[in-house]
C-alpha cells in the first residue's frame, strides 16, 4: 500500500469512527449505524489491500467491460486488454516474473547450485526457443539511495538481534529458532558489509507481456490464456514467481508501453500481486 492509499484509508477510517462515536444520537437506529460502520470499515480495508481480486469479481458478476481508450476493451474478467484492428482482435496479458531472493555470499553454496547457475544461459535459450508466439520479458531497474537502504538493513538487523536476545532467555527455546535468527542476522550483516565494499543496491521489477490474435474477442482471450499458461510452464525452470496480472495493476503495466514512470509507480504496480 502506497502513501496516498494509506492517507485515504486513514482519513476515511477517522470519519467512520466519528460516525460511530455519534451513533447514540441516532436513537433506535444506533445499532444499525454501528453495523453500517463495521461493514464500511471492512470494505475499505479489503478494497485497499485486495482491489486486484475484488474488482475483477465485481466486473465479472455485473458483466461490465471497460473501454480505457479508443478501440481498446478490458473484458469483464479483467485479465487482458483487447484492441480491435482491421477485423482482428489483439489480446494482451501479463505475468509477474519476480525473482526469489538470492543471497550468494551470505550462505555457503550448496552442492550443485554453482553448476545450476552456469547452466542458466543455456536454460534461457532453450526456454525462449520453445515459445512459438511473440512475448516480451521486461526488466526495469533503478539505483536506490544507499544510506536509506543501509539504514533499513541496520534496522532489520537490530530487530533480529533483539528477537535473538529475547528468545535466548526464554525457557524451552528451540535450537532451530535460534539458528534461524542467527542465519538471518548473518545474511543482513553480509549485505551491509557489501555496501561498505562499494556495492550499489538496485531496485528492480520484471514482468512478461504477450499478445494473442483472434477473429473474435473470446477467441483472442482464449488464445491469450493458452499463451500465459505456456509461458508459466516454460519459465518454471527458473526460480521465478509467475502470477497472471489482473485488474488495475494489469492496466498500469500496459501504460508502461508508452510513457516513462517513476520508480514509485513501478513498484506500486506489483505492491499486491508480488
Amino acid at each position: 500500500m502506497d502513501e496516498e492509499t494509506i492517507f485515504r484509508v486513514g482519513i476515511t477510517s477517522i470519519l467512520a469512527l466519528m460516525f460511530a462515536s455519534f451513533s447514540a444520537a441516532y436513537g433506535p437506529l444506533d445499532i444499525l449505524a454501528i453495523i453500517l460502520f463495521l461493514v464500511a470499515f471492512i470494505l475499505i480495508m479489503v478494497i485497499s489491500f485486495a482491489d486486484f481480486l475484488l474488482f475483477p469479481i465485481f466486473t465479472k458478476l455485473l458483466k461490465v467491460s471497460t473501454i480505457p481508450a479508443r478501440d481498446y476493451t478490458i473484458p469483464k474478467e479483467n485479465d487482458g486488454i483487447v484492441k480491435y484492428v482491421n477485423g482482428l482482435y489483439y489480446a494482451t496479458g501479463y505475468l509477474t516474473a519476480n525473482v526469489y531472493n538470492y543471497v550468494f555470499q551470505a550462505e555457503q553454496m550448496i552442492e550443485g547450485e554453482e553448476s545450476e547457475m552456469v547452466m542458466g544461459p543455456d536454460k534461457w535459450e532453450k526456454a525462449v526457443m520453445s515459445v512459438k508466439f511473440p512475448f516480451k520479458f521486461i526488466a526495469i531497474g533503478q539505483a536506490v539511495d544507499i544510506q536509506k537502504y543501509r539504514d533499513d538493513l541496520e534496522g532489520r538487523r537490530a530487530y533480529l538481534e533483539f528477537q535473538y536476545s529475547k528468545s535466548e532467555s526464554a525457557p524451552n527455546v528451540s535450537t532451530s529458532v535460534l539458528e534461524d535468527l542467527k542465519r538471518r542476522t548473518r545474511v543482513l550483516q553480509v549485505r551491509i558489509d557489501r555496501l561498505g565494499a562499494g556495492e550499489r543496491p538496485l531496485s528492480s521489477m520484471m514482468y512478461i507481456e504477450t499478445t494473442a490474435v483472434g477473429i473474435t474477442m473470446s477467441d483472442a482471450m482464449s488464445k491469450l490464456t493458452q499463451q500465459t499458461d505456456q509461458l508459466q510452464t516454460v519459465f518454471n525452470v527458473f526460480d521465478l514467481d509467475l502470477i497472471r496480472v489482473v485488474g488495475r495493476e494489469m492496466y498500469s503495466l500496459y501504460k508502461l508501453n508508452y510513457y516513462i514512470p517513476t520508480m514509485e509507480e513501478i513498484i506500486s504496480s506489483f505492491q499486491f500481486q508480488k
